[in-house]
């Protein structure tokens, strides 16, 4: 078998991201790890084999801040009428299952990724939704990691196209930008510019009707070969948790 890494390293962002969706890595070396063994135990280097004590590292980070699996709890406190899903509530089955690459590349800054879109490209090449399949679309976004671009700019799903995913049996899906919807600055404004009370976040709030989850963050899709792979997303177990930071694996036959 062969494994493509889907996740991008959690490490330090308060360069380039901005405040509020920053992780933070503080990490202690051997050397600090020396001087705590000293003070916790009165255990001088003579009694550490390296000579060097262990290695630590704090992070800081929201639950969506790094690649991660949105919970229904996220898109709204009910689904389908119910209470939704926390991400510790998420079956984990859903989290495992075939792969399948949507490319929409040739979409460009601000726009909305269509139902017809999925279907167009799906039908050009004979590839077809199962249940249980784990979609991925693949916008190019995740070239902009790194920029403060990663966060304003971009295509994103509609509504629309979420919901036809799911009528096809999907529970789970992904994509490569930072958001499942067009970048929200481009929302907030044209909703205001519109008068439309349907158009923020309108892709997320398919959750209000649907349960479903997506990932969010993800990377190195164009690895990967349209169909004839696994997907492996399980979230951290966060209590109560709109998200989990994931470690998303593409699993290859060799």
């Amino acid at each position: 078998m062969r494994f493509i890494d889907l996740s991008h390293a959690i490490d330090n962002e308060a360069d380039w991201a901005p405040a509020w969706a920053a992780c933070q890595v503080e990490r202690s070396d051997h050397e600090a790890g020396a001087l705590t063994i000293r003070n916790m135990f009165g255990l001088t280097r003579d009694y550490l084999r390296s000579g060097a004590g262990w290695a630590v590292d704090t992070i800081r980070l929201s639950t969506h801040g790094t690649t991660h699996l949105d919970a229904p709890w996220h898109f709204a406190p009910t689904s389908e009428g119910r209470p939704a899903r926390t991400i510790d509530q998420v079956p984990l089955e859903w989290c495992y299952g075939p792969g399948l690459v949507v490319d929409m590349r040739a979409k460009g800054h601000g726009e909305a990724i269509l139902a017809e879109d999925v279907r167009r490209f799906l039908d050009e090449r004979r590839l077809r939704l199962e249940p249980g399949m784990i979609v991925l679309i693949m916008t190019g976004n995740d070239r902009l990691f790194g920029t403060a671009d990663y966060f304003v700019r971009g295509s994103g799903m509609s509504a629309e196209a979420t919901r036809w995913i799911l009528d096809q049996g999907v529970r789970l899906m992904g994509i490569d930008a930072w958001g499942w919807d067009i970048p929200l600055p481009v929302q907030a404004e044209r909703a205001l510019a519109r008068g439309d009370r349907q158009l923020f976040w309108e892709a997320h709030f398919v959750g209000l009707d649907r349960e479903y989850c997506h990932l969010e963050r993800l990377t190195n899709l164009d690895k990967l070969p349209l169909t004839g792979f696994t997907v492996c997303c399980f979230p951290l177990k966060v209590a109560r948790g709109s998200a989990g930071p994931a470690r998303v694996v593409a699993i290859l036959p060799d």
